[in-house]
């Protein structure tokens, strides 16, 4: 009776010591309103996919295609999930038995006095085996770990592929709009060097206007140096996007000359929908499983281990004799391991195991709660900014009016004063500027809200 006590003793001890631990938490319910605070009516509906589409430009499916296939961040997450696939089946193979096989010879040769040297020659083949019976669930808990890290991985690349399709795209309009400030400023410049030499055509048939000449002077080379400043904003919008997609940052990118049309209102879904669709929030609700299976790992180190191990080998003097089954020598046999004292190691790694489990359930509320603020955001703003662009397009539509009036009454001889003319230019050109920097922001505000509530982007038909 000896043998069965010295079994049960480890399944006794090592059974109380993993009770002490409180299990960990595989899933984590949060709790989520009814429906959106910033969204308008409609936007209730379920999100719709392919938004990419929905900006109707060919060349920017294009951009978009590129940088998908070329990116080197995107290849870098790519590679992190298969060495993650591999990582799984690493595991699933402890699971079962492994199997080696061995081989020596040796050559013996000796010489005592005068007596004749003596050879002798060994061989052996040796065939092992190793199985640990997962008597308590440990290994399985190891490649459920395995699996929720395959998952979270494969959510970080579906995460990373929507990140880049949104950011290339954002780029592509920062492009766009930078190009078309520069075109603005040119147009400016034109303008400002026209009204001075209007001016000083004047100065030299009158005599007057001294005045009016420093202020047109002013007016120029302030627009050389707005002009200027655009287009170094210009080469910098171009290596930004040139980065994305993989190229070398030259700053020699060109695009089309009119940003896309802003498509209609975005249905927004539900809030409880959001937490099954952004790839953030499913990655990080498969790293609280893999914690918990984790968790779960180290808390049943402390029960006991059994593994049954077996060998079967031909040791023989001749070579030829090696698969001889008649000279086969075989063993087998059973172990059990338990850990009585070791420091308080085992112990401590359950215990860190479920501070990690706690802490892996906080950075997922915390990715949630960020989410939820991300969609109130941006859809608040796509309400505010179009709310602006109708102001904006009042007032530039005014400017543009006072602007011709201006220069119509001073061409006329009605108003002589060409401050009047430059005033009502610098209006204008600056209602002009804001409304390509808002109509941009529009667009950079509508591919964020794609990108927060997680929908889908499709560029092949």
């Amino acid at each position: 009776m000896r043998f069965p006590t010295l079994i049960i003793i480890p399944l006794l001890l090592g059974g109380c010591e993993q009770f002490r631990f409180a299990k960990p938490v595989e899933q984590f319910p949060i709790q989520t309103p009814g429906s959106w605070a910033a969204a308008s009516s409609g936007k209730d509906k379920a999100i719709s996919t392919g938004w990419l589409k929905t900006f109707q430009s060919r060349e920017l499916t294009q951009t978009v295609d590129e940088a998908l296939e070329h990116n080197r961040n995107l290849k870098a997450s790519s590679a992190r999930l298969r060495a993650a696939r591999e990582s799984l089946i690493t595991t699933r193979a402890r699971q079962r038995p492994s199997v080696g096989l061995g081989g020596n010879a040796s050559l013996t040769s000796s010489e005592n006095g005068s007596s004749p040297r003596t050879t002798s020659e060994s061989y052996g083949l040796t065939l092992s085996a190793r199985w640990e019976p997962d008597l308590w669930g440990r290994l399985r808990d190891a490649t459920k770990a395995s699996e929720a890290d395959l998952r979270a991985a494969e959510e970080d690349f579906r995460g990373a592929r929507l990140s880049l399709a949104a950011n290339t795209a954002k780029a592509w309009c920062n492009l766009i709009s930078s190009e078309q400030e520069v075109s603005l400023a040119e147009l400016t410049l034109k303008s400002y060097e026209s009204n001075l030499r209007i001016i000083e055509r004047n100065y030299i048939g009158t005599g007057e206007g001294a005045l009016d000449i420093q202020f047109g002077r002013t007016n120029v080379s302030s627009a050389k140096r707005t002009l200027e400043s655009q287009k170094q904003s210009r080469e910098s919008a171009a290596r930004s996007l040139e980065l994305l997609l993989g190229r070398y940052p030259s700053g020699s990118i060109r695009t089309d000359n009119d940003l896309p049309v802003l498509p209609p209102n975005v249905p927004a879904g539900l809030p409880s929908q959001l937490l099954e669709r952004r790839p953030d929030l499913a990655a990080a609700r498969a790293r609280v499983m893999a914690s918990a299976k984790r968790a779960d790992v180290a808390r049943k180190a402390l029960l006991p281990s059994f593994s049954l191990t077996g060998s079967a080998g031909t040791p023989t003097d001749r070579f030829a004799q090696l698969l001889n089954p008649d000279l086969l020598i075989s063993t087998i046999a059973a172990s059990v391991d338990q850990v009585i004292t070791e420091g308080g190691a085992v112990s401590a790694e359950a215990r860190s195991a479920l501070a990690q489990n706690e802490a892996a359930i906080q950075d997922y509320t915390q990715t949630a709660l960020e989410a939820f603020q991300e969609v109130e955001a941006t859809l608040s703003a796509d309400v505010s900014l179009g709310a602006q662009e109708k102001f904006l397009n009042s007032e530039l539509e005014q400017a543009t009016l006072a602007e011709k009036q201006a220069e119509r009454d001073y061409s006329e001889g009605i108003n002589p004063d060409i401050l009047s003319v430059l005033e009502a230019q610098r209006r204008a050109n600056n209602a002009r500027a804001s409304m390509i920097r808002l109509r941009n922001q529009r667009l950079q505000n509508r591919i964020d809200l794609h990108l927060a509530l997680g929908g889908d982007f499709e560029t092949q038909p």
